[in-house]
């Protein structure tokens, strides 16, 4: 019997961050189709595609961990606008569901009812509104978990390093709260309290929110301490007219695209002209801004697939928005089921390719570590 062939070479996984910026426009890509849905189906498509793409490309740093708290904020705003309906919300529909005594209310509070029968199909729209707004703030949860925000400061404009150092404080928050949280949780195990109570959470409550905001404002005080957006000159009269210009330009580009009775000229040329000055003043800025990055974050392949996936979603809502707007939403006058759009389904098939098409993390999960070594 003859020896068995010699196994081939293995092919390994490339491991590095994939670059901040790809993932937030993703995200942001993501953000904007599900702003357009009010559809149950295409709702849980996106949240499926946010999910599988975190759990699966998602590090073990803090701000890993905090996508379960954007699910959570989630969940209790599709609650809050339940409740919101039940209380003050405009009855509709046929199927009752709950009846409760309703108050008359002044003539100028017309389109406020208080109280009155919960029907289904109100029901279900206002918890489809509150769905809608929950999976944006899901895609920016999906964001913060997939690039780590102090990442996200080097390839920020130099233009705008103070909102830049804003953003990040504020962004850091999540995260620096979930490792505060664990670390508490992990103390109480430790101390034989294996479960976080109510009670002994009013008494951690103070300290984990204090040592949260104590880090974000630790990391602000280096970026100072370390001169960070520092100018060379104080004169920004270019940059400031150019800004001014640019979204002038923006807001009536924007003006002339919405309404059809302007010209065609005051529309996309306009915006255009616009959008190009805001560069050309966010260039003019970062000129005046000295700082030096000492690795700088890789654009590749990997990058523009993944903003290519996001704007692929985006695009099947859009085209769908055009042909069949109706799909998008839910039938409720009278209650039927919800169709499924094909340009939607393809565009969040697409959307799905950065799970498997992007770099590995380097602090990845076991998982994604046997998947390496497979």
């Amino acid at each position: 019997m003859g020896s068995p062939p010699p196994a081939g070479p293995r092919r390994r996984a490339v491991i590095r961050h994939l670059h901040p910026a790809a993932w937030w426009l993703w995200a942001i890509a993501m953000a904007a189709s599900a702003s357009l849905a009010t559809n149950p189906a295409l709702l849980a498509a996106h949240g499926l595609v946010l999910t599988g793409v975190v759990m699966a490309r998602r590090d073990g740093s803090p701000w890993g961990r905090t996508f379960r708290l954007y699910a959570a904020l989630g969940a209790v705003i599709v609650a809050t606008r339940v409740v919101l309906h039940i209380l003050v919300g405009l009855k509709f529909g046929e199927h009752r569901l709950l009846p409760l005594p309703q108050a008359d209310l002044p003539s100028w509070a017309a389109g406020i009812q208080l109280g009155g029968t919960v029907y289904l199909e109100g029901a279900l729209g206002g918890a489809l509104e509150g769905a809608r707004l929950g999976m944006m703030i899901l895609a920016i949860g999906a964001a913060n978990a997939l690039a780590s925000p102090k990442r996200l400061l080097k390839v920020f404009p130099a233009a705008l390093h103070e909102i830049g150092s804003a953003l990040v404080v504020a962004v850091t928050v999540a995260p620096q709260l979930a490792e505060s949280l664990q670390r508490v949780v992990r103390a109480r195990q430790l101390r034989g309290e294996m479960t976080l109570r109510f009670k002994g959470f009013r008494s951690v409550a103070m300290p984990i929110l204090q040592d949260t905001l104590d880090r974000s404002l630790a990391l602000a005080a280096a970026m100072d301490g370390r001169g960070y957006g520092r100018n060379e000159r104080e004169s920004g009269r270019l940059t400031g007219a150019l800004a001014a210009l640019g979204l002038m330009g923006t807001a009536v580009g924007l003006y002339g695209l919405l309404d059809t009775t302007t010209p065609a000229a005051l529309g996309m040329p306009v915006l255009v002209a616009g959008l190009a000055a805001c560069v050309a003043g966010l260039w003019a800025g970062g000129r005046r801004v000295r700082r030096t990055i000492y690795r700088r974050e890789p654009w590749g392949v990997a990058e523009w697939v993944t903003v290519g996936c996001g704007v692929a979603a985006l695009v099947g809502s859009l085209v769908t928005l055009r042909r069949e707007p109706l799909s998008l939403g839910m039938p409720l006058r009278p209650l039927a089921w919800p169709a499924l759009p094909l340009p939607v389904l393809a565009g969040l098939l697409l959307a799905i390719v950065p799970a498997v098409a992007t770099p590995v993390p380097p602090l990845s999960s076991s998982r994604a570590t046997r998947e390496v070594t497979a």
